[in-house]
């Protein structure tokens, strides 16, 4: 086996364990929020946004099925659309309060993963959070064929 596979293997699963959070529902969930809803909002990036088309194919559901979805999170004030290169076509990108439900409502407890991140020092800790965006950038590209 690849080695790099296998320390992935072994490290991705100890890292969720430290950080993980139990299973939110809408009525433990700070925003009102379903876990697949908290789900959606990590996959909208932050800076860039990203189109509705492209966040379904993304995720592997019908873009009719992730519409009211959408509906609903821009309704919370948690998403907003934004203009694109094209002025055709509009991106979805987090607003503050987006930002806020995303580090609330992830499966990921944000203070646990401070905690972690704060075992690091400067050095390491900026290249574990290169690290993470890298695989993350890759793993966006692997869905998308």
């Amino acid at each position: 086996m690849d080695p790099d596979v296998f320390a992935i293997l072994r490290a991705y699963p100890q890292i969720y364990f430290a950080c993980h959070e139990e299973h939110r529902t809408r009525e433990r969930s700070a925003h009102g929020l379903t876990g697949r809803e908290a789900g959606v909002l990590s996959h909208i990036d932050v800076a860039e946004g990203i189109g509705a088309g492209e966040l379904a194919r993304h995720l592997g559901v019908a873009a009719s099925s992730l519409s009211a979805t959408l509906k609903r999170l821009a309704g919370l004030g948690l998403i907003e659309d934004a203009p694109s290169d094209d002025a055709r076509r509009r991106r979805v990108r987090l607003t503050g309060a987006g930002r806020a439900a995303l580090a609330e409502d992830s499966v990921l407890d944000a203070g646990r993963v401070a905690g972690v991140l704060a075992l690091l020092g400067p050095a390491d800790r900026a290249r574990a959070v290169e690290g993470l965006a890298l695989l993350a950038k890759a793993a966006r590209r692997y869905r998308e064929g």
